[in-house]
């Protein structure tokens, strides 16, 4: 039977048409060496901040990459997680889910930006240098390198209230992290790729406890957790103790790698939607593959990491370039 096509349909596959071909319009004003003429040396710029940033800290890694991710996941790849709040605007660094964002990413960006800005004043959007310096980080750290598409302008709103049910959570289920991603048009492909940004980076106890001490009833310890681990975990983070942190890979925390999937076959995930990976039948031949071949582990992230550099770009009167990156202009 075909049911009839009303007018609320009509406009839903409308808004749905819409949408997807802005995306792709948005995403079609990106081209590499976009500052070829206005502002050449911009990579090399940045590329020496990042560097630096990280010869002082571990934490610029892990932090530089993770800020990326969630700036890209609300409100598009546009610079909107760097604004700070103020008196009548909660921006989105201050939503609960941001929290941990550490501030050594902020740092990094905001230098690269000031130095950015002495050299090629107002040129540079706060987007596209937090575009290459999550790239910079990564490979700086023996991930790969890759070219990034750049043109992006800094968004133009920065709210708290727009960040709840954006970003994929640790105690979430494989399908609610598949719906997340595909909400921002990533795939599983894509999912199971990004989620290597966990070979660097700490993790609050907060976050995994719960796999620790109160998995389920008669069980409090997730049995996918290599007992070996669970223990060191433990030590790490006691029952009710403060929220300390922990290395989300133990093996190699300093290198961007594919030890993060090994980890994984080991029983060696940190956190939730990390173990999951490995127990759903349907992500764990991924992870199997990229365990096995950092080739085809760096070509699978790439292809990945350029799609969410595409999300939500913003052009025209939809942007700016910012002064500051923490303030609008």
């Amino acid at each position: 039977m075909v049911r009839p096509t009303t007018p609320r349909t009509v406009s839903l596959i409308v808004l749905a048409v819409a949408v997807a071909f802005f995306a792709r319009l948005c995403a079609a004003d990106l081209k590499l060496n976009y500052y070829a003429s206005t502002c050449p040396n911009v990579e090399t710029i940045v590329r020496g901040v990042v560097q630096q940033k990280k010869d002082a800290t571990i934490r610029t890694t892990g932090s530089t990459i993770r800020l990326f991710f969630h700036d890209c996941f609300v409100e598009g790849c546009d610079g909107s997680v760097l604004i700070k709040s103020t008196p009548g605007n909660p921006a989105e660094r201050d939503a609960s889910d941001n929290l941990s964002l550490a501030f050594e990413g902020f740092e990094t960006v905001l230098s690269a930006k000031a130095a950015v800005e002495a050299a090629c004043p107002g040129q540079v959007s706060c987007a596209d240098i937090l575009a290459l310096a999550a790239r910079d980080a990564i490979a700086d750290s023996g991930g790969p390198f890759y070219q990034v598409e750049l043109g992006r302008l800094d968004g133009l709103v920065s709210n708290a209230s727009s960040v709840p049910g954006q970003l994929p959570e640790a105690n979430q289920t494989i399908d609610q992290l598949l719906e997340v991603f595909k909400a921002h048009g990533l795939n599983m492909s894509d999912m199971v790729a990004l989620s290597a940004a966990h070979s660097v980076g700490l993790a609050h106890c907060s976050k995994f406890a719960y796999r620790l001490y109160s998995y389920q009833p008669g069980q409090p310890t997730d049995p996918t957790l290599n007992p070996n681990y669970a223990a060191f975990l433990r030590s790490k983070c006691p029952d009710g103790g403060p929220d300390w942190m922990v290395l989300i890979d133990q093996a190699t925390p300093a290198q961007f790698d594919n030890q993060y999937y090994r980890n994984l076959q080991d029983g060696g995930g940190l956190l939730g939607s990390d173990a999951l990976l490995y127990t759903d039948n349907r992500t764990r031949p991924m992870v199997d593959s990229w365990a096995n071949s950092t080739e085809a582990f760096s070509k699978a992230f790439v292809n990945a990491v350029v799609k969410l550099g595409r999300v939500g770009v913003k052009s025209g009167a939809q942007g700016n370039i910012r002064k500051q990156c923490d303030v609008f202009n």
